[in-house]
């Protein structure tokens, strides 16, 4: 019952978001816009408006409403490039991670015992190599934000791993977004922000690890093969 409460809660909030369009306030016409009115709010109220910035980005991430990217282009138009990459990276990692217990607490269960016997090694994989494989997926840009969330809320990752890997995962980007937003000026569309050789650097950072991991498994076993074989 709680469960279904739950989804028909967020169900209804989500509705509402796009109902109301409140997704017009998540533009950059209305960021830049709104630039000055936030920076003079800002001057006067800089703890307020940060606690306010930081809460929003949490709901529209726990919710996977779109305007994470925009939120973060805010941080960096707003707070500047070091406070506005904590506070948008800090926002990111805590939504993400109530979306993923959200999804876990929902169906997680339910997936878990209903495909018990075909997930289980998938879920052994998770235990060895689920923090690689989390901190590729936040690096290379393939898989939605929000779908990454979900996914992983439905396997055996613990969420401390969730969180910390997602924190330190996206920091990279959010720095990006957040430096683009010192600029703002200058910036026409979000699809420029990123450049096609900055997307490569981001995917060989976030392979690399897992890669690393794969080749030391694959030379260890290995040299128990040759050992045993003396």
């Amino acid at each position: 019952m709680k469960k279904l409460l739950l989804l028909a809660l967020l169900l209804l909030v989500v509705g509402l978001f796009f109902y109301l369009d409140l997704g017009a306030w998540f533009t950059l016409a209305q960021l830049k816009t709104q630039q000055s009115t936030l920076a003079a709010y800002r001057a006067e109220h800089p703890i307020g408006l940060a606690l306010l910035y930081l809460l929003t980005y949490i709901g529209v991430t726990a919710l996977s409403l779109p305007g994470a990217a925009l939120m973060t282009l805010t941080g960096g138009a707003v707070f500047g490039l070091v406070q506005g990459t904590v506070l948008a990276s800090i926002g990111a990692s805590i939504g993400a991670t109530l979306a993923f217990l959200m999804a876990r607490f929902v169906i997680g269960g339910w997936v878990q015992s209903k495909f018990a016997d075909r997930i289980a090694p998938f879920n052994r994989g998770i235990e060895q190599d689920g923090a690689f494989y989390l901190f590729s997926l936040r690096l290379v840009p393939v898989f939605p934000f929000f779908i990454i969330n979900v996914v992983m809320g439905l396997t055996t990752i613990r969420v401390w791993t969730f969180y910390w890997v997602s924190q330190v995962g996206m920091l990279a980007g959010a720095a990006v977004y957040a430096n683009a937003g010192t600029q703002l000026a200058k910036i026409d569309s979000l699809s420029g922000i990123a450049s096609p050789s900055l997307l490569l650097s981001f995917v060989l950072l976030g392979l690399f690890p897992l890669v690393a991991r794969k080749s030391l498994t694959w030379l260890r076993r290995r040299q128990d093969t040759s050992n045993s074989l003396r």
